[in-house]
């Protein structure tokens, strides 16, 4: 029996081990029972130094209070995506976002389990790229700009109704109210952004965008609305996005993904236009026009409780909804032409179209990935095709294996084969959207990492 259970634990050991997520539990006593060798890297010690050591001899800045791992024991309730900055025992400062879990035996608890991802490169970076865009000139950062922005002109259609929510689009665009775009992935959300900040009055000022996915609540917090020098350790007086933004356009893309109590500061911020440096009792005005924008319908993000009622209905003034390319049917050929012609010249081939049986295809697939989707499979054809025609044989996978047409001619399936169809193509549309990032398309499915890693082996 010793034996059986000295095997379980060396392999319960080995499959911890193995995962690229920085792990530390404790027993009742705040002593450490299990140390993997990415939280040692993450937090600079070794493994050696902390098995067997009581949690605030490790983290001597720590105390029962400020603990994750001790608070959890005590309240016996979870933490999620909880900061926290500390010392280890050689005084290196780490800064860490933890998912923090009571382990419980036969009804008690029996030690506390923490998930650990370190953020202080994130959190360098992130500071790095905000100093990067307050010490550009303005005559660079307009002359960077125009190199890169896209117009209505951009936005290529045929479908009348999408013309017509150009057209009204660009007209809006000469307003100051705020803007809320929403959309599938891939529909062309940055692109409508860029267009209506080019037609806006505020061409001549700077358009500032920011995914507010992945981001923990800190640090979004000191990059929107800048830091004053002590606000904490390290904290030096930097300007926000909001400041740096002023006299022009911020975008915020994600937005149901911001933690609801920053929701609350950004809708201050909207009603009053002053913004708060983090640690300042200073306000700064600002004008800011704020653009928004999500990939979930609003009545879902207000359902889940992801949005905020009062700032939906603050940001909620002029509302766009874009099409996914399955309502465009006729744009699919109409765009991939324009990929060809795009990736012939990038690509230096002479491809000279699609031939019919591959086009019928490609105008009966369902497009889950919509334009973005439609333009990596051109990608992929072109970078592959050997003839003067684009054909079935140049066909990605994702395509070739899920396409619609090729379904018709098979027998009715099942629930459950429908079911795994239908999962199939909700995980390719994801890879596709994160362009091969587990990590990414794993949080777009809102599942672990390491299942989408075994669905996708599956």
């Amino acid at each position: 029996m010793n034996m059986i259970a000295n095997m379980t634990e060396e392999f319960m050991g080995a499959i911890l081990g193995s995962i690229d997520e920085a792990i530390h539990a404790v027993n009742t006593q705040g002593n450490t029972i299990y140390y993997n060798g990415v939280a040692a890297k993450h937090d600079g010690l070794e493994i050696e130094e902390v098995i067997g050591k009581h949690l605030l001899d490790i983290y001597p800045s720590l105390n029962e209070k400020t603990s994750t791992l001790l608070h959890v024991m005590k309240t016996e309730k979870p933490l999620y995506n909880k900061t926290q900055s500390f010392l280890n025992l050689h005084g290196k400062r780490i800064e860490t976002v933890n998912t923090t879990l009571p382990i419980v035996v036969n009804g008690k608890v029996a030690g506390a389990v923490e998930i650990a991802k370190d953020y202080s490169r994130l959190k360098e970076l992130a500071e790095r790229l905000v100093d990067i865009h307050g010490s550009i000139k303005p005559n660079a950062l307009k002359r960077v700009r125009q190199s890169a922005k896209y117009t209505f002109a951009d936005l290529l259609t045929k479908n009348s109704k999408f013309a017509q929510l150009k057209a009204r689009a660009e007209k809006l665009a000469k307003s100051q109210s705020p803007i809320f775009v929403f959309g599938e992935s891939g529909t062309g959300k940055e692109l409508f952004v860029h267009a209506i900040h080019h037609a806006s009055k505020r061409n001549n000022g700077p358009l500032i965008a920011q995914n507010c996915a992945a981001i923990p609540e800190s640090l979004l917090e000191s990059i929107l609305f800048g830091t004053s020098k002590g606000s904490y350790t390290g904290a030096v007086d930097r300007p926000g996005l909001f400041e740096l933004a002023d006299g022009g356009t911020l975008f915020l893309d994600e937005l149901h993904a911001m933690p609801i109590e920053l929701q609350a500061k950004l809708l201050r911020v909207l009603e009053d236009g002053a913004v708060r440096r983090v640690g300042s009792v200073n306000v700064t005005n600002v004008d800011v026009r704020v653009i928004s924008a999500m990939n979930v319908h609003p009545v879902t993000a207000l359902e889940k409780r992801q949005l905020r009622e009062d700032l939906f209905y603050r940001l909620n003034v002029l509302t766009f909804e874009l099409m996914p390319l399955r309502e465009r049917r006729e744009d699919v050929l109409f765009l991939a032409e324009t990929f060809i012609d795009h990736f012939n010249n990038l690509l230096g081939k002479q491809i000279a179209g699609i031939e019919t049986t591959a086009a019928e295809l490609l105008s009966a697939h369902s497009w889950p990935g919509n334009v973005r989707e439609l333009k990596h499979a051109i990608e992929y054809m072109m970078n592959v095709c050997e003839e003067r025609m684009l054909s079935t044989a140049d066909f990605p996978a994702m395509i070739s294996k899920g396409h619609p047409l090729k379904d018709c001619s098979q027998p009715s399936l099942s629930l459950k084969d429908k079911l795994r169809k239908y999962e199939g193509q909700l995980i390719e549309a994801a890879m596709s959207e994160s362009q091969g990032n587990i990590q990414k398309a794993a949080s777009i499915l809102g599942i672990p990492r390491q299942t989408l890693q075994y669905k996708l082996r599956k």
